[in-house]
């Protein structure tokens, strides 16, 4: 049995889902029966077979929904794994460090062709951190008040999940002084992220290794997920970026979240409209049973 759940957070009409249920129909998925988790907002379709065909039949053919097709009995999860920067948070960190530099347009860029997946993440790091040698210290937490903002939803989504036993480990290729104190304010587990060399109060310009990058996503969730007794099914993964494509393949539900192209055509499912309160809606669970 699986469950096609529509996403549109005031905008899903009784339309929209009877129309997902006759495409349904269509692909030969067999569907079932139909509700709201919270009416206007998000649906569940359930059917029985054919969930690759239930998800081309669906993604993208209406406007502004966002669609999570997986199986039913499992759709809880027990273990979160998220990327932080445009993802967790709505900045990348090491972008808005340049900017203090005046040197964001170049090291944007790098930044860009590395999420992509057009360059090595480690090269690409190690590249834009050099740009930044010489830079006060203070700045990293002049700029962590001053720029870094929570993604809408990351606080209900990762409370929420650990409100019902679930475990939230934040894994970025960015900075521990920012990782840090996101993790905190959201309400993760722990945060595990790369380590900015100083010297005197400035930046030398290195990371210290090794550094954290897709293998240490990947190999994070293995082993947690291990740690904990969980099967497959019972971890999700989010991220936005080429070196989240190693823990999205492994996870339960991989979501690509406003994510680059290469990491939403890989990607089990994506969120592109909503925030991550999708999340929520995807695990089946209302509003009304949201942490605060």
């Amino acid at each position: 049995m699986f469950t096609a759940t529509l996403i549109a957070a005031g905008r899903l009409t009784p339309n929209i889902v009877a129309a997902a249920q006759e495409r349904l129909a269509a692909a030969d998925c067999a569907p079932t029966t139909l509700g709201w988790i919270d009416e206007g907002d998000a649906a569940d379709l359930h059917f029985e077979l054919a969930p690759a065909d239930a998800r081309a039949a669906l993604e993208g053919m209406f406007e502004a929904v966002d669609v999570v097709v997986q199986p039913r009995e499992t759709r809880r999860k027990m273990l979160l794994v998220a990327d932080m920067d445009s993802t967790m948070i709505t900045v990348e960190c090491i972008d808005e460090l340049a900017d203090y530099a005046g040197l964001k347009p170049q090291i944007a860029a790098i930044t860009e062709r590395a999420m992509r997946g057009e360059l090595d993440f480690e090269a690409a790091l190690d590249a834009r951190v050099g740009l930044l040698k010489g830079l006060r210290g203070s700045v990293i937490q002049e700029c962590f008040d001053e720029r870094v903002r929570l993604m809408p939803g990351a606080t209900a989504l990762v409370r929420t999940m650990r409100g019902w036993g679930a475990t939230a480990v934040l894994v970025s290729g960015g900075f521990t002084r920012f990782a840090e104190p996101v993790a905190n304010a959201i309400g993760f587990d722990r945060a595990i992220a790369n380590v900015l060399e100083l010297e005197d109060g400035v930046l030398t310009g290195a990371v210290a290794r090794p550094i954290v990058g897709a293998a240490t996503k990947r190999t994070t969730l293995l082993q947690t997920r291990a740690a904990l007794g969980l099967a497959d099914s019972a971890t999700l993964a989010v991220g936005d970026g080429a070196n989240d494509l190693a823990m999205i393949e492994v996870a339960g539900l991989g979501v690509a979240y406003r994510a680059k192209p290469i990491v939403a055509a890989a990607a089990a499912a994506r969120v592109e409209h909503g925030d991550l309160t999708a999340l929520l809606w995807a695990q089946g669970v209302p509003k009304a049973e949201w942490a605060a």
